[in-house]
This record gives structure tokens, C-alpha cells and sequence, in this order.
């Protein structure tokens, strides 16, 4: 079998991860770079060793110029939509950093056109592939903590600190702060591994001086009778990243990778949890090749996308319409 042939779309940051995740599958070669920054490609070449792969400014001449089987894309958040139907119609598999979009309705068009292409659509979000949050959807799913009431997720991080002068504080590119940023993992966590359906959300924001949100405190009311609370500090000493969920029955407590599972005055449960067997790009290159489904769908993602939405609207902030009022971001 010959190797699926990859282009990026992006090479800097989460792009190296990627990078090491796909060079460790033979099934896999990376033909093509493609990045504004010649600095940040030679620096992705170097580091894989990939000086026969054809490099570009502009992705869509590596589109044109080179045959693929598909692309991972890993560029400022704003960006994706277009890029991803430019793949998509190119007749690409496509895996997307998070978030997918910036808005829902961008989204639900991504949606149709890999509907339209037959092409996989695949994001990124590495929680799906780790034992601890596979353990807790699995946990949840069979009854252990009986029904859900509520559940509180909470991310801490310094990311206010270590992203001024880039393109994570720049809505033009971001499409928002914290939230949209690491947050989105947070959010994907907390509607996966729970299933539940956001219908109403108050939220408290603050920029901390940035030109994008930094902390937000949400609360939420989900369809299903539980009731929640998301709270996105960016402006924090150190990452620390928790996650309550009670139901009728006990609690599953997730603090910094560590596991505890309580029932009513019983003692407390750890419980022992399997190796990682696979990520997110060797799930992309499984799906591809029909060895299996695709693991984090863009239907799936739609949530994600639509539940932040629902955030900045009930905050009354809108990043995209603000840098596009500014002359950031095209209509």
C-alpha cells in the first residue's frame, strides 16, 4: 500500500505535535508545508527532516501544485472555515485544530460541504483519545453516578501572561480569547463526556486589559434537568483544569489528570485506567483508511462551536463583529 500523502497547513505550535504524531505511522508521509512564515517552516523541516517536502507561502498553491490525500490544519483560529473548503473541495481529508469554525453558521456550512466532497471531516480535540475522559464519558454513560444534576468544569491558566504580540490576542485571527482558545477543550469535555443540551447560559466576562476575554464565569441550564458552571480563568499563576459531576447516585472528580469517584459515605474510588492506544491524528489516518469511524465528527464540533456562541452572546461580546468593525477581519 502506498503512504497517504499530508500537506499542513500551518507549522508553528500545535503544528509540531501533529508533526511527531504523524511521522510515527507508516501509513503516512508529509509531502508539503504550507505557511506564511519561512522562518516557521524551515524550522518545522528541520526539526522532522523533511527537506524533500515542497514548501509554501500560500496554501493554495500548494493545493494546486501538489497531490494529496489530505491536510491537517493547524492555522489562527478565524482561518479555518475557509481553508477547510478549500481542502474539502479539493477533495481532501481534512483534520481541523480546534475550533472548528468561529461561528455556527460557518460551521453547519463546513458540515455540508464535506457532506457534498465524501471527504472526512475530522477536528482535533485530544481529550476523546485519553483514558481519563474515556473514563469518565464510559462511567457516566453506564449509570455509575445515577442520573446527572450538575457538572462544573473550570480551567486556570497563564494564558493572559504568554500571549500578548501574538495572534491568540488578535480577534481578527483568534475570533475570541480564552474561551475560544484553550477553552474550547474545556467546553468539549464537558459536553462529550456528558451528553448533555445547553439551552440557557448567563455569563460574566472580563478582558483583563487585553483586546480579547480573558476570564469567563458561566452558569448553564441543560435540557436534561442538570445545571452547570463553566469558568475560564486566563489570567492565573499556573494551569489547573478540574471537573465536578454529580448525579442522584455519586460523583466522578477530576482534578489535574487525577480520578476520584465518591458515593454517598462510602470510602473514595481511583480507579485504574489503560494506556493511551491512539490520538488524534492516528484516529484521522484510521478513519481514512476504514479502519475505523470518525472520532470527533464535525457535527460533534458544531456543539462546541455553537455552545461558545451562546457564551459571548449572553455576555453581550462579539469578537468577530468587533474586529471586523476595526478593519480586521473581511466580511
Amino acid at each position: 500500500m502506498s503512504r497517504l500523502r499530508i500537506g499542513m497547513i500551518g507549522t508553528g505550535g500545535i503544528a509540531e505535535w501533529h508533526g511527531r504524531q504523524l511521522l510515527e505511522l507508516p501509513e503516512v508521509e508529509i509531502v508539503a508545508l504550507a505557511d506564511t512564515s519561512e522562518r516557521s517552516r524551515d524550522r518545522f523541516v528541520e526539526k522532522y527532516d523533511l527537506r524533500e517536502a515542497a514548501q509554501f507561502e500560500d496554501y493554495r498553491t500548494m493545493l494546486e501544485e501538489v497531490e494529496l490525500d489530505a491536510v491537517v490544519i493547524c492555522s489562527p483560529h478565524t482561518l479555518h472555515y475557509e481553508q477547510a473548503t478549500d481542502t474539502l473541495n479539493k477533495g481532501l481529508h481534512t483534520l481541523i485544530e480546534k475550533p472548528m469554525t468561529c461561528s455556527s453558521a460557518e460551521a453547519e456550512r463546513l458540515i455540508e460541504t464535506a457532506k457534498r466532497s465524501g471527504k472526512i471531516l475530522q477536528v482535533s480535540y485530544q481529550r476523546h483519545f485519553q483514558p481519563e475522559f474515556l473514563y469518565i464519558k464510559e462511567a457516566i454513560a453506564r449509570g455509575e453516578i445515577g442520573k446527572l444534576t450538575s457538572v462544573t468544569a473550570t480551567l486556570y491558566q497563564e494564558w493572559r501572561q504568554g500571549t500578548p504580540g501574538t495572534w491568540r490576542q488578535d480577534p481578527a485571527l483568534s475570533g475570541g480569547g480564552f474561551l475560544m482558545d484553550s477553552g474550547s477543550h474545556i467546553i468539549d469535555v464537558l459536553l462529550w463526556t456528558t451528553g448533555l443540551t445547553p439551552v440557557e447560559v448567563k455569563t460574566q466576562l472580563h478582558k483583563q486589559g487585553s483586546p480579547v476575554e480573558i476570564d469567563t464565569f458561566t452558569a448553564i441550564r441543560f435540557a436534561e434537568g442538570a445545571v452547570g458552571g463553566l469558568n475560564l480563568i486566563g489570567y492565573a499563576p499556573c494551569w489547573h483544569e478540574t471537573y465536578a459531576f454529580c448525579g442522584e447516585e455519586g460523583g466522578i472528580f477530576y482534578d489535574n489528570g487525577r480520578i476520584t469517584l465518591r458515593r454517598l459515605r462510602e470510602e473514595p474510588i481511583v480507579p485504574e485506567l489503560p494506556q493511551q492506544t491512539t490520538n488524534q491524528d492516528k484516529s484521522f489516518v484510521d478513519a481514512i483508511l476504514g479502519r475505523q469511524d470518525v472520532s470527533v465528527s464535525g457535527e460533534f464540533a458544531y456543539r462546541v462551536v455553537k455552545f461558545s456562541e451562546m457564551v459571548y452572546e449572553a455576555a453581550g461580546y462579539s469578537p468577530i463583529e468587533d474586529a471586523r468593525a476595526a478593519g480586521g477581519v473581511k466580511p
